[in-house]
Parts: structure tokens; C-alpha cells; sequence
């Protein structure tokens, strides 16, 4: 979700990293939306945190070993983690007493190749929601502060995708940015309580879309979900780019051929439109893969 920055003036640095509360920017009455966003990027931080400190505190580094990784990779790892309790411990000190709190997840991870790819997930999500939050960002304080914590986002994205996964990591010259209602959509399943004291967000989980079919630029995949049916559309979300495919019988759908490689959302809408009281369902993740003959291909042009 996102965009671009501005410096920070020594004061305001100064301020943001020492933990000083925020100060309200909303007339009476009205939702201050920079404290909004930062506990909705707060609430994302807490569940990647948890992630990687309870699912690498499962699996060690012969765990690691025996899926066939290198020493290195779960290093990594643990140096990502700790890049998360990091902006956990900044966000929570800038919100101060308004800060949301960690809440109960269940991530489904049964072995490291799951881990692995679960975190190719959340760090993709992670990089897409700052993008798609920082354009509703007021102040240039604390978009500067967004745009630090994004940049460090897109690396882990791409060190998984491509040193872990050996797959690409930088597929497309745009990254896809995701409103709240996106993002949460994408998140939600892997929350399962919190506490009642958290300030109260204002998102909505949409129904949950599934992809089968290996997703290839003009190839035929099938959608389906709560309320999916032929007729509707999918706006396929890739970089900064939107565009529509009709939804056949069977959930069948065209992939656009001018869809490109790495990652893509798909939402299921009611009309060619991705405003959110159109949305039937989705976000559902869609990764395209460079194949090694493609790249050849690709740069021997």
C-alpha cells in the first residue's frame, strides 16, 4: 500500500524515536487517521513478531538442516525477526497508551518448508499494506517513518523469494499496493483473538478466495469462494495496474497476458470495479514464477 517521502526534521526524528506520544491531528469528534494506520501497521508487525519467534523457537537449526537448508537461512531468519520485534518496539512506543497489543494467532506451520513459505506470505502482504497505507498518511514524520520500515519489508520479501525459495525476487519493476480491507482480508485467518482492551480498526474481513491452477501469464486458472459464481469479475491487482477478466462456469478465469511475474491479487468483484462495497472476495495471492527458460530468454534480448 504506499508511497514516497519526506525528510524527517531533526526534532520530529528525535521525538518518533524516543517514544513520544502522538499528537492528535482530527478536529473533535473525527478519527485521527495517522494513529489509525499505525496500529493497523502495528497489528500487522505483531503477527509477523509472533511468527518468527514462536515458529523459529520450534524449529532449529537441525531442523533446518534436515529440510535441506544451508546454516545461513535460518540466520537470516532470526535476523528478520528480530528487524520485526523492532518495529513492533517502534510503533508501540510512538503510539504510546493508544498502542494495539499482541493478539493469539494460529500460523498452520508443520514444518520448515511451511515456515519458509509462510513467510514469503507475510512478508509480501507487510510490503503491499505500508504501500497502500502511506498515500492516507498526514503527516511527513510519520511517512518517513512508513517508508523505513517499507524499504526493510521489500528486502526480506525478496532476500525468501530468491535466496531461500531460489524463485525470483524482484518480479515486477511496480510492487502491488492493498487498501485495509485488502490486507486484513489477508491477515484475519491467522488471527484467532485479542485482547479486548485493542482499539477497535476500521476494517472488515472479506470472504476468503482460493486459486487452483498453476498461474501462468494467459493461461486459464479457476476461482472460487463464498458467493463466487460466473458472471462476476476478478481485478487482477499487479504492480500499478488493475484490470478485469469475467468469470466464467466453473470459476474459470483467463489470466491477463501482459500479467508479468512475480506477485498479483486477485479480488472477486460484482462489476468492473474494486471499491470495497463491490467486493464479493479476496484478496487470494497469486505468485507467478520466472522459469529459468524465461529469464534466459529475458536477458538475452
Amino acid at each position: 500500500m504506499l508511497t514516497k517521502v519526506a525528510l524527517l526534521s531533526a526534532a520530529a526524528a528525535a521525538a518518533v524515536v524516543s517514544g513520544a506520544p502522538l499528537e492528535r491531528r482530527a478536529a473533535p469528534g473525527q478519527a485521527d487517521i495517522d494513529l489509525v494506520i499505525l496500529n493497523y501497521a502495528l497489528t500487522l508487525e505483531h503477527l509477523e513478531n509472533a511468527f518468527y519467534r514462536d515458529t523459529l523457537a520450534t524449529y532449529d537449526a537441525a531442523a533446518f538442516k534436515a529440510a535441506g537448508y544451508p546454516k545461513w537461512v535460518r540466520e537470516r531468519f532470526v535476523e528478520i525477526g528480530g528487524h520485526e520485534k523492532a518495529h513492533v518496539d517502534f510503533l508501540s512506543k510512538a503510539l504510546g497508551d493508544k498502542a494495539t497489543q499482541e493478539c493469539t494467532y494460529e500460523f498452520g506451520i508443520t514444518d520448515v518448508k511451511t515456515f519458509v513459505a509462510t513467510s514469503a506470505l507475510l512478508e509480501g502482504i507487510g510490503n503491499s499494506a505500508y504501500l497502500g497505507a502511506a498515500a492516507n498518511i498526514t503527516s511527513p514524520e510519520y511517512l518517513t517513518a512508513a517508508g523505513s520500515i517499507l524499504t526493510v519489508e521489500a528486502r526480506h520479501s525478496s532476500w525468501v523469494n530468491s535466496a531461500v525459495q531460489k524463485g525470483d525476487g524482484f518480479g515486477k519493476p511496480f510492487d502491488t499496493p492493498l487498501n485495509f480491507n485488502q490486507t486484513y482480508s489477508l491477515a484475519a485467518p491467522l488471527i484467532k483473538s485479542c485482547p479486548d482492551s485493542n482499539p477497535a480498526l476500521p476494517v472488515v474481513a472479506f470472504p476468503a478466495a482460493k486459486v487452483e491452477g498453476k498461474a501462468c501469464p494467459g493461461k486459464t486458472v479457476t476461482i472460487s469462494g463464498e458467493g463466487v459464481q460466473a458472471g462476476q469479475y476478478v481485478a487482477v491487482l499487479s504492480g500499478l495496474s488493475t484490470s478485469f477478466v469475467q468469470i466464467q462456469d466453473g470459476g474459470k478465469i483467463t489470466l491477463p497476458e501482459d500479467l508479468g511475474y512475480g506477485r498479483a491479487y486477485l479480488v472477486v468483484t460484482k462489476s468492473e470495479s474494486v471499491s470495497d462495497d463491490e467486493v464479493v472476495a479476496g484478496p487470494a495471492v497469486l505468485d507467478v514464477e520466472l522459469s529459468a527458460q524465461k529469464a534466459a530468454k529475458i536477458y538475452a534480448q
